[in-house]
């Protein structure tokens, strides 16, 4: 059960991650099928183990917050979203479930309209007295974003409702979407004006219609699809397939291939018709929208989490296509993951042409079986870098199975898989351990390296960090404490850089000049070891002194069976994870060369004072075991330090104290053995106290 609860954890917030990406910044990076996998699996795990239901479970909620830069508006009724369907058999699952909860007989006719599932972009659109007032996007499905100026600039959406004996309220929903034609000839205005094209058709009626500037949205092609309702003050028909009538009739744009089934099997066959289709629409559709017809059975069905009964999405399967994989490059990120990338043969999948596929990572190339020269078939469903499914057997195969570099591609430092401290299992990603020297990870470790809880230097932000590497004035740490001196010798001088001036790099020569002593801990958070944030920083700072010895222990360290890895391993909050990755770290020369060049650049890094250096315990290791009940273990720890100690969590030979409190076991056994003075709590206390 605790690894159902840690993976309903992470799937939250990977969900809510995608989620952001999709509804907010319009930029998806997983395909509709991968997020579909992860909301399957977490509705799947919270079915087993109810009582694990998380409060920001993803079944709670639709889409995402709104994004800032427009107006709220708070839905009257919950924009909600549909449950999905994979394949026939979900969808006569879907029927034989509404037969039941309805408790139907063979004679009761149930008929269950369809329409291709848009991909586009949700709207509310509000009308009054028939006249439209307001318009708004699904946002996280309770509260949107008002883009009533931008709603007003589309053809397609009537202003004013057609008709008599309209409600006094209408609110219509639908799908904003670009044509395929109308996209092609918006990028081609875009590359005409040296402008950034856009992914797909989905990401150009998104983005357009989320223009702070209305004029924007009024130059771009959009149109609507009216299929669905919100708030309505009367109701003008009492079947879906009525509504969607009287929608045509007010002066919107309906769906024309919509139609009304009576039975499983002309469902099944109009998915399938369009799914045939699709390429010929003209539109982007992901999908086959089913609804119970009749209103008043809609009602009785009511909603299941953030779902209706009565209706469900049918999926398409991601589209696909055969090509040859002609090499495999590795990608280093920020953060130094290495992820190999698949070159292609170019080939159009969905209307896209595609030239990379992600593999993810070695366990996915080896997984696939994949090596250079395979035919290979890709699929790709939405604004992401398209995947490779399989290798083709039948087709000739490449010649020379595919070798994951132990080093990274962009610096030569070498790479390693971490353990993964919830699992105990690898990582599937190989990561480059040359983080302060790497091109691909440089900009986010100077970044980093200058943040306020590391060398915290005023007036070198991100911006400025960003704009000095690309310009090559500073490249590594050590390049920040000889700007000076290069600047005096440089024809072109930081002050007649546009945004600077003489003042403002005086006080930024000044501020550089005021870091070049730091506290220990500081300097080590600064390098950005992996795993290594404040807290350990200081642990560390504090374990090992100066900068020098806590060098030359973790050189030592890196042999496993070294009195130097057992000391590092005994500290308390150290494990293996992190003590792996300090001493990766210091394995690679180039870190080292980094340190050496901040020395010569003049950079000290200067002990931590003990706060006291007269208490009985000053200068020595404590290790506390057992059940304390007058003070908690954390304040305890935190009042050792006070006082000038060591604490570590097990006891060794260089142990001078051990604090047990009740339930204390093996660690006294240890420290009799070992001759080490061993106190009660009562006594901890007196000794604290003074």
């Amino acid at each position: 059960m605790d690894e159902a609860a840690e993976e309903l954890e992470r799937l939250a917030g990977e969900i809510a991650k995608h989620d952001k990406l999709y509804y907010q910044k319009d930029a998806p990076r997983i395909s509709d099928a991968d997020y579909d996998a992860l909301r399957k699996r977490n509705d799947d795990i919270e079915a087993r183990y109810p009582e694990l239901v998380r409060e920001d479970s993803p079944s709670r909620r639709v889409g995402a917050e709104p994004a800032e830069g427009f107006g709220k508006v708070v839905h009257s009724v919950p924009m909600l979203s549909l449950g999905n369907a994979f394949d026939d058999d979900d969808v006569t699952d879907f029927w034989n479930r509404i037969v039941k909860f309805l408790n139907l007989k063979e004679s009761d006719e149930l008929a269950v309209t369809a329409e291709p599932k848009i991909d586009g972009l949700s709207a509310a659109l509000r009308y009054e007295k028939g006249k439209f007032v307001q318009g708004a996007t699904r946002g996280d499905g309770r509260e949107g974003e008002n883009v009533t100026e931008n709603i007003r600039t589309i053809a397609d959406i009537p202003k004013t409702l057609k008709g008599k004996n309209i409600p006094d309220v209408v609110e219509v929903r639908g799908e904003v979407y670009m044509s395929h034609d109308d996209f092609a000839k918006l990028n081609e205005r875009q590359r005409e004006a040296g402008k950034q094209v856009f992914a797909n058709p989905r990401n150009a009626a998104a983005g357009s219609l989320r223009q702070l500037d209305a004029k924007v949205t009024e130059s771009r092609p959009l149109r609507f699809f009216a299929y669905t309702w919100g708030e309505m003050s009367d109701m003008p028909a009492d079947t879906q397939s009525g509504m969607i009538e009287t929608f045509e009739k007010w002066g919107f744009t309906v769906n024309p291939l919509f139609q009304r089934s009576t039975s499983i099997e002309e469902l099944i066959a109009f998915y399938h018709d369009v799914e045939e289709r699709r390429s010929e629409l003209g539109y982007d559709i992901d999908g086959v929208v089913y609804k119970v017809d009749r209103l008043d059975w809609q009602q009785r069905l009511g909603f299941v989490s953030r779902s209706p009964r009565w209706a469900i999405a049918h999926k398409f399967p991601a589209e696909q296509a055969t090509t040859v994989l002609e090499k495999i490059e590795i990608q280093v990120g920020r953060t130094g993951a290495m992820t190999p990338v698949a070159r292609l043969t170019p080939v159009t999948v969905g209307g896209v042409v595609v030239s990379n596929a992600t593999l993810h990572n070695a366990d996915e190339i080896e997984r696939l079986g994949v090596r250079p020269g395979d035919t290979v078939v890709v699929q790709r469903a939405g604004d992401v870098i398209p995947q490779i499914v399989r290798v083709v057997e039948d087709r000739p195969r490449g010649k020379k199975k595919f070798e994951f570099p132990d080093k990274c591609p962009e610096c030569g430092s070498h790479a390693v898989r971490e353990i993964n401290p919830k699992t105990g299992k690898l990582d599937a990603v190989m990561r480059c351990t040359g983080g302060l020297v790497c091109p691909a990870q440089a900009v986010e470790r100077l970044r980093h390296f200058v943040s306020r809880n590391a060398f915290d230097i005023e007036g070198l932000g991100e911006k400025q960090i960003a704009a000095f590497y690309e310009d090559g004035l500073i490249a590594k740490p050590d390049d920040i404490f000889t700007l000076e001196e290069r600047d005096a010798k440089s024809l072109k001088k930081l002050k007649d850089r546009e945004g600077w001036g003489a003042t403002s790099v005086k006080k930024l020569f000044e501020a550089i000049d005021q870091r070049r002593e730091v506290e220990l801990d500081r300097f080590i958070f600064a390098l950005g070891i992996r795993h290594v944030g404040e807290t350990n920083a200081r642990l560390l700072a504090r374990s090992y002194g100066t900068l020098e010895n806590f060098e030359e222990q973790m050189l030592a360290a890196a042999d496993p069976e070294s009195e130097a890895r057992a000391d590092l391993l005994s500290i308390d909050g150290v494990g293996e994870v992190l003590a792996e990755a300090i001493t990766d770290f210091f394995a690679e020369k180039h870190n080292r060369d980094v340190i050496e060049g901040l020395k010569k650049a003049g950079v000290k890094a200067v002990p931590l004072e003990a706060q006291q250096t007269d208490s009985p315990i000053a200068g020595k290791t404590v290790v506390f075991t057992g059940s304390l009940e007058r003070m908690t273990r954390s304040e305890a720890k935190a009042r050792a330090e006070q006082m000038g100690a060591k604490v570590s969590g097990s006891v060794s030979a260089k142990t001078d104290l051990v604090v047990a409190g009740p339930g204390a076991g093996s660690k006294i056994a240890k420290a009799r053995e070992l001759g080490i003075e061993v106190i009660d709590e009562d006594q901890w206390m007196e000794m604290a106290s003074n």
